[in-house]
C-alpha cells in the first residue's frame, strides 16, 4: 500500500565523506530506513554548503570538492519516522536532522478545486 495523506519528512544533512564502520553514513541511513520498512528515502548530493564548522564546501574548488554536503530525505507517517529517530541519533552525531510536516499525494490524485468558479476561471472563454 502506498503512503498518502499527512506525513512527516525527515531530512538528514551530512558530509559525503562521513562514515559509519567504513561505509558512507548516507548509505547506512538509506539501508536502515529500508530495513525499517519506511515508505521511501532518497539521497541528494549538494554542490555547495557549510555546516557547524562554517567552512564552505563547494564543487567549484578542487581542494574542497571531496566533502560536499549530502541530504538524505525520508518520508513516512509521523509515528514511523519518530520510531526511526533513535537510529539517526546513533548514525549522525555531528550532522543536522530536520523534521517537516508534509502531505503525500499520488500524481493525478491531488486536491480538487473547492468550487466550480476556480475551474471556470481557468477555462478559455467560449467562441475562441
Amino acid at each position: 500500500m502506498r503512503l498518502t495523506g499527512p506525513a512527516l519528512r525527515v531530512t538528514v544533512f551530512v558530509g559525503e565523506n562521513d562514515t559509519w564502520h567504513h561505509r558512507p553514513v548516507y548509505t547506512e541511513i538509506v539501508h536502515r530506513a529500508h530495513q525499517a520498512g519506511l515508505a521511501g528515502a532518497s539521497v541528494f548530493r549538494g554542490i555547495e554548503g557549510f555546516g557547524a564548522s562554517s567552512m564552505i564546501h563547494t564543487s567549484r574548488l578542487l581542494s574542497l570538492s571531496e566533502e560536499l554536503p549530502v541530504a538524505v530525505v525520508i518520508v513516512d507517517t509521523e509515528e514511523r519516522v519518530r520510531a526511526f529517530l533513535p537510529q539517526l541519533d546513533e548514525l549522525v552525531p555531528e550532522g543536522l536532522v530536520v523534521l517537516d510536516a508534509c502531505e503525500v499525494i499520488r500524481p493525478g490524485s491531488g486536491p480538487q478545486p473547492a468550487d466550480e468558479s476556480a475551474t471556470a476561471s481557468r477555462k478559455e472563454p467560449e467562441g475562441r
